[in-house]
């Protein structure tokens, strides 16, 4: 009687997207049993069991790139659990005539399910970039290299004036600065990454309110943040806003212009997940008027060209869309599909 065992087969495609997923994965099922782990070369296009040394003796698959074909799934007679991959789609079409040999032989596809994978730590690092926003902290990170000037505290004529720099103080009092703790934050989007942040800014010490029509109420208790039910009066006493939701057809631009308008001069905007889901044409526009300050690791379009008039400015801290992908989210996004199969 053939013993099955499980086998991962994965693609340099998918380092490209996830560098640490495939070890991770291929870890927690070493510690289960037998896993025959396969990295294939850029320029392999042989089907799945033609790269197996004993195909007939798989229950468990995850083939990152690799295609299934018929024969593929009638050299693997023991397969029961199944995720194909693809690095051009999330849940990638598989052939109908495969599809139905899949159905027909009873075995179980796994599609992720969640992307709270890196909700960690796109909501840290937007706490860093609310910290950095509000201190300036790249910019005299930046001007100490080249200049002595960020080291003289005193006024051009010499004389302390009130709410200026002074001692140690190199903030801008043109916009929110200072201590996280008290702030007025206000957060569009109580999902994965919005909740995680909002927590964060309530143990600061900062006061916080969200909206989302779509989350239950335990979303803003565990928070820590107060439910506003209408984006209007969310954004109109915001010393932060933080737009924080996913995506999708519904959400793009739903941070109107109106909403971006009614904002308070001076306010700290975080843009962290994508900046689609505001009138982001508007959000520039106030930037550069000095009415806002901007701390993003999401553009529009992206990349910024070199040259873009938000590059550099003394009110904006900008980082190039890398909040997500994190070591540690790679080894989540495993977990979190390795969990889906069977003990």
């Amino acid at each position: 009687m053939t013993t099955t065992h499980s086998a991962i087969i994965t693609h340099p495609d998918v380092d490209h997207i996830w560098p640490w997923a495939a070890d991770r994965f291929h870890e927690i099922w070493r510690r289960q049993g037998g896993v025959d782990f396969i990295r294939v070369s850029t320029n392999e296009n042989k089907p799945v069991h033609a790269l197996l040394k004993n195909p007939s003796s798989i229950s468990r698959l995850v083939s990152w790139y690799p295609f299934l074909t018929e024969e593929s799934l009638s050299a693997m007679p023991n397969l029961r659990e199944l995720v194909w991959w693809h690095p051009a789609s999330d849940f990638p079409v598989i052939e109908k005539a495969v599809s139905e040999k899949i159905k027909q032989a009873g075995i179980n596809v796994i599609h992720h399910k969640s992307m709270g994978y890196w909700g960690q730590a796109v909501s840290e690092f937007a706490l860093a970039l609310t910290l950095c926003g509000l201190r300036r902290i790249p910019q005299t990170h930046h001007q100490v290299i080249s200049s002595l000037e960020d080291w003289n505290y005193c006024q051009p004529d010499g004389v302390g004036k009130p709410s200026r720099r002074g001692q140690q103080f190199g903030d801008d009092p043109l916009f929110t600065n200072g201590t996280l703790e008290g702030k007025r934050v206000r957060i569009a989007g109580a999902g994965n990454i919005g909740s995680r942040y909002a927590s964060f800014c309530h143990f600061f010490g900062a006061d916080v309110s969200m909206w989302d029509p779509f989350a239950p109420e335990p979303c803003f208790h565990r928070a820590g943040a107060r439910r506003e039910h209408f984006l209007e009066r969310l954004v109109e006493d915001a010393e932060i806003f933080a737009p924080m939701l996913p995506e999708t057809p519904n959400t793009e631009r739903l941070i109107k212009k109106e909403y971006i308008q009614a904002l308070p001069k001076g306010c700290l905007v975080v843009m962290v997940t994508r900046a689609i889901i505001c009138d982001y044409e508007a959000i520039y526009e106030r930037v550069l008027r000095d009415e806002l300050s901007l701390a993003a690791d999401v553009f529009e379009p992206e990349p910024l060209e070199i040259g873009h008039p938000l590059l550099g400015r003394h009110n904006v801290v900008h980082t190039p869309h890398n909040a997500g992908r994190t070591k540690e989210a790679n080894w989540s996004y495993a977990e979190m599909l390795a969990d889906q199969f069977l003990p």
